[in-house]
């Protein structure tokens, strides 16, 4: 038992650095989650409950297309949207004519 918790310990010290910034994210009305900290609360919330359904579902490997995938769909269910210049294929491409 104690093996695990020491496990688990190593582990969740070993997802911080992997976390995303706030403000690449907004809710499904194009608000910023770091405008207020009530938003910036909730994404923390959030992001905490989504990254380890992302590890389950996707990929341990945060840089893994199946792990970002399963992320955006867990935040995307509670609210909050990835707003990336690179999130999705056509961003890459359309980038500055969707700034217009």
């Amino acid at each position: 038992m104690r093996v695990l918790v020491a496990v688990g310990m190593v582990a969740s010290l070993a997802c911080i650095s992997a976390a995303e910034a706030p403000w690449q994210w907004q809710t499904l009305y194009g608000v910023r989650v770091d405008s207020t900290p009530t938003l910036l609360n909730h994404f923390d919330r959030a992001y905490a409950y989504c990254e380890p359904e992302a590890v389950q579902r996707g990929s341990p490997d945060p840089y893994s297309l199946l792990h970002v995938t399963a992320l955006r769909s867990c935040m995307s269910r509670l609210g909050i949207i990835d707003r990336g210049a690179y999130a999705y294929p056509t961003y890459l491409y359309f980038y500055h004519a969707l700034d217009r």
